[in-house]
């Protein structure tokens, strides 16, 4: 039953300004809970013709009757952008994971009012709300110098074409930085900025960032705390040059009190947008190559396998190649292999595997095989498998190929597999039809008839439609 009555007794609302204001005056959304502390609660939600103007929080305590109860707020300050009518939507927040609900309402912005000073000489200061930040003669914020800036950092300053670089949106704050700072409604301003930073030109990995942790670095000689809020690798599908233009964050900017006292709020949220300098990549062309516009651009490896180095004649066999390393797993092709006459190669079932870590991207792509054998003999498999690729480490072509050998036994299939194509009627019939040599003139009267009968359709065909 206490813990019921406790429960009861926790509650959260919304309360929302006032219908009308005018153009120079703050409008607001309040969120309040009883009983209990607010320590997490849904962004506030945005306004057609208005604009946030940041938060400001307050608290209440009362004792009456040895009861205690008790209220925490937090109120944003929405500022109107022109005059007019505005319609607030109805909305929900979860509040310390309670759902709280708003029917919404509507606000009339009219013109600029008049402010008057009206001083009220029965009201003392023991009668105004230590807690109301709004409060004639409060506390005085000042704004502190910021040690942190926005960057667009890659790892390659020129590149090939095909070749991945990273590329790491960070946020910087010095260590010894005053200013408080926060994100601001992070999700959607990344939506925004990478549509302007992902380059047209270029096939992307992106490391999904979901949770951002700081990490210490050290920047000519000064030890700053890094936000990484986006990081993925680019892969240039042309010799464009890429650029990355100067983009904005904005974040939350704490004002702070002049004189911070034990009641009342000491601090006032603001907000400032941190850019980034603009940012370019060079992009070369590959070497002459007369696969130049085909090949893969990496540095890899090959792991093989066969089910078997031991074959016989028309029994299949399973063989892998597996290309592995680091690069644009996604683009690798398979090999180009021709059987010949001594094997039936199918085409391949194709698994591949990406790992983003530690800004770069690895994996494997992985193509199986199924082979039979037709003539008997000794088989270098390299013969029949090769990858060609492009390796930007050093600058040159190379070569993936197998080295396995292969001992086939038995009779030739080569026949049999002739044998067990069916080349269609024309060729069933030829063994029992006559070769003997005739000639077409003797049809030459058959093909007169044919003609005068035509002709006689078409003049009994007219006859008929003129006389109707």
């Amino acid at each position: 039953m206490l813990l019921a009555v406790i429960a009861y007794s926790q509650e959260a609302s919304i309360s929302l300004g006032p219908s009308k204001i005018g153009e120079n005056q703050a409008w607001t959304i309040t969120i309040t809970v009883k009983n209990e502390r607010l320590k997490k609660y849904d962004d506030f939600p945005d306004i057609e013709g208005f604009r946030k103007r940041g938060t400001s929080s307050s608290s209440n305590t009362q004792i009456i009757n040895g009861q205690i109860s008790s209220s925490q707020s937090i109120t944003m300050t929405y500022i109107p952008t022109r005059q007019g009518t505005f319609k607030v939507r109805g909305f929900s927040m979860q509040i310390n994971g309670k759902q709280a609900s708003s029917d919404g309402t509507t606000v009339k912005v009219g013109p600029p009012v008049q402010r008057q000073q009206r001083r009220d000489p029965f009201r003392s200061f023991f009668d105004r709300d230590p807690f109301d930040p709004n409060r004639g003669g409060g506390t005085e914020f000042v704004d502190v110098k910021d040690d942190a800036f926005l960057a667009l950092t890659t790892n390659k300053k020129e590149v090939y074409v095909g070749e991945g670089f990273t590329t790491t949106l960070s946020f910087y704050v010095a260590e010894d930085n005053r200013a408080p700072l926060q994100f601001y409604e992070l999700g959607k301003q990344l939506s925004d900025v990478l549509k302007k930073v992902r380059p047209e030109n270029c096939w992307e990995e992106n490391f999904n960032i979901e949770n951002i942790n700081g990490e210490p670095v050290n920047i000519s000689g000064k030890r700053y705390t890094q936000y990484k809020v986006y990081q993925g690798v680019f892969y240039p599908l042309n010799d464009e040059e890429i650029t990355f233009p100067s983009v904005g964050l904005e974040m939350i900017k704490y004002k702070v009190a002049k004189n911070p006292s034990f009641f009342g709020q000491n601090r006032q949220e603001d907000f400032k947008t941190f850019y980034s300098r603009e940012k370019k990549v060079i992009v070369n062309e590959l070497p002459p190559h007369p696969l130049r516009d085909q090949v893969a651009v990496g540095d890899y490896l090959l792991d093989e396998r066969a089910s078997s180095q031991e074959l016989e004649t028309g029994q299949s066999f399973s063989y892998e190649f597996n290309v592995y390393g680091e690069g644009n797993i996604s683009g690798v092709s398979n090999p180009n292999i021709d059987g010949k006459d001594n094997f039936d190669f199918y085409d391949p079932n194709v698994s591949e595997n990406i790992n983003r870590r530690n800004g770069r991207v690895t994996g494997s792509k992985s193509f199986s095989y199924f082979g039979i054998p037709k003539e008997p003999g000794e088989y270098k498999l390299s013969d029949y498998f090769n990858w060609i690729f492009f390796n930007p480490k050093s600058e040159r072509y190379d070569t993936l190929s197998s080295k396995l050998i292969v001992t086939v036994t038995g009779e030739s299939k080569k026949n049999e597999s002739i044998q067990s194509n069916d080349l269609g009627s024309f060729y069933d019939r030829i063994a029992f039809e006559d070769n003997t040599l005739s000639g077409s003139a003797r049809f030459e009267w058959a093909k007169i008839v044919a003609n005068l009968f035509i002709i006689g359709m078409l003049v009994t065909s007219a006859y008929i439609f003129i006389k109707k």
